[in-house]
């Protein structure tokens, strides 16, 4: 996590940001260089497919509506963190000094590798991103971190909403099991403390699962024995599968299951999947395309047009990704087209009227960061779809700690 400055050689060009909407280079009209930091390779790879194609449909679909600054040409660089927080800073640095981006968008889990060069070394660099790897430089309104969201994910704090939603189902006691990283911990613990101020007791809590791992047994059988009637899973929907397998063959029958990844195109596209995930409860940080809104149909036909989404539901790193560069063009728009690095990163942080397009549960602050306030939308999957949880659309729980 330490940053790393920039050679003395480089210092102007790559940490000071540019005077123009083509990076470092000077003089407007040009094209405007878009940095990518997601993760093509290593065991996390599988669950970030969609975020390039997430933000080139936005790119695009913003080209063919002839937006504002749509007559502006976008190129698009990625980098791969590598699913290691060194990969991070690697992919990050190579973004700034040598691609010199204009912007960087970040769909990353290992992005707080990367945080403290992104706010110190290349501070000049706007920097938009899905911001739930729990870098504390997303808590702060004085960097250029932007969260593509209503509000930053602030683990710290303790919301009413799970341990509500739990309670109206009649759960008596909870489980959970996270990876042995910060960001799936902080998540878990998170919803707990939720529990807690519900009244809930924790009945089984595993914060030791090595990423990758599909050694389940032990937890399955943990969980059996625990007497929990609801479960959380803050991990990737393969893993979080193969333990509702596990407590199904074992007879075990939840009240409640929720993961907070899983929700998209990638899971129906599996009937296996499909056939594993019945009853369970996905989170989702934006409104579902089954809600059939002008907003989620303009983002389910873009990606089916500019993606080659065959359903139009989205991914877990295509929202991202589309959020990321809705809310780059959103920057853009608001400081002028040819707008300098430092004139976007001032417009943006001062703005209060970007939603996603329609897609978030409220307009986000760039400056009041913390929010009274926890909103999400949560969906079931029945049969072969999606569908909206009744009455929670979105549900929001009022902050406690």
């Amino acid at each position: 996590m330490a940053g790393t400055l920039c050679a003395v050689m480089l210092a102007v060009a790559a940490c000071g940001g540019g005077d123009s909407a083509t990076g470092g280079s000077g003089g407007g009209g040009g094209p405007i260089k878009v940095g990518l930091l997601t993760t093509l390779s290593g065991p996390a790879s599988a669950g970030f497919v969609g975020a390039e194609p997430g933000v080139n449909a936005r790119l695009q679909a913003y080209k063919a509506e002839g937006g504002k600054c749509s007559d502006r040409q976008f190129e698009l660089v990625t980098a791969d963190d590598q699913s290691s927080p060194q990969g991070a800073l690697a992919g990050a640095q190579k973004l700034v000094q040598q691609d010199k981006v204009y912007g960087l968008l970040e769909v990353s889990s290992y992005f707080f590798g990367a945080a403290k060069y992104l706010t110190t070394s290349a501070k000049g660099t706007p920097t938009i991103g899905g911001a739930f790897d729990s870098a504390p430089q997303w808590l702060d309104s004085d960097n250029n971190l932007f969260a593509a969201l209503a509000k930053v994910p602030d683990f710290s704090k303790t919301y009413t909403t799970t341990g509500e939603y739990w309670k109206r189902l009649g759960v008596t006691k909870v489980a959970s099991v996270a990876y042995d990283n910060k960001a799936s911990q902080d998540g878990m613990n998170q919803v707990l403390r939720s529990s807690d101020a519900a009244g809930l007791p924790r009945a089984y809590v595993n914060d030791t699962l090595a990423f990758g791992s599909a050694d389940i047994g032990a937890i399955v059988l943990g969980i059996k024995n625990s007497g929990a009637d609801a479960l959380y899973l803050p991990i990737t929907p393969d893993v979080s599968l193969a333990i509702v397998g596990g407590l199904r063959q074992a007879g075990v029958n939840l009240k409640s299951i929720i993961s907070a990844t899983g929700y998209g195109a990638d899971l129906l596209a599996s009937p296996p999947a499909v056939q594993a995930a019945q009853g369970m409860t996905f989170v989702s940080q934006t409104l579902p395309v089954e809600s059939n809104t002008p907003a989620t149909q303009k983002l389910s036909n873009a990606l089916k047009q500019f993606a080659g989404s065959p359903s139009g539901v989205p991914t877990f790193s295509e929202t991202y990704g589309w959020l990321s560069a809705d809310l780059f063009i959103h920057g853009l728009e608001a400081a002028g087209c040819d707008a300098s690095q430092a004139s976007f990163l001032s417009t943006l942080r001062d703005d209060r009227n970007w939603d996603g397009g329609g897609l978030l549960a409220g307009k986000a602050d760039f400056v009041q960061l913390s929010s009274d306030q926890d909103c999400v939308f949560l969906v079931d999957l029945k049969g072969d779809a999606f569908v909206p949880v009744p009455n929670w659309a979105p549900g929001c729980g009022t902050r406690i700690g």
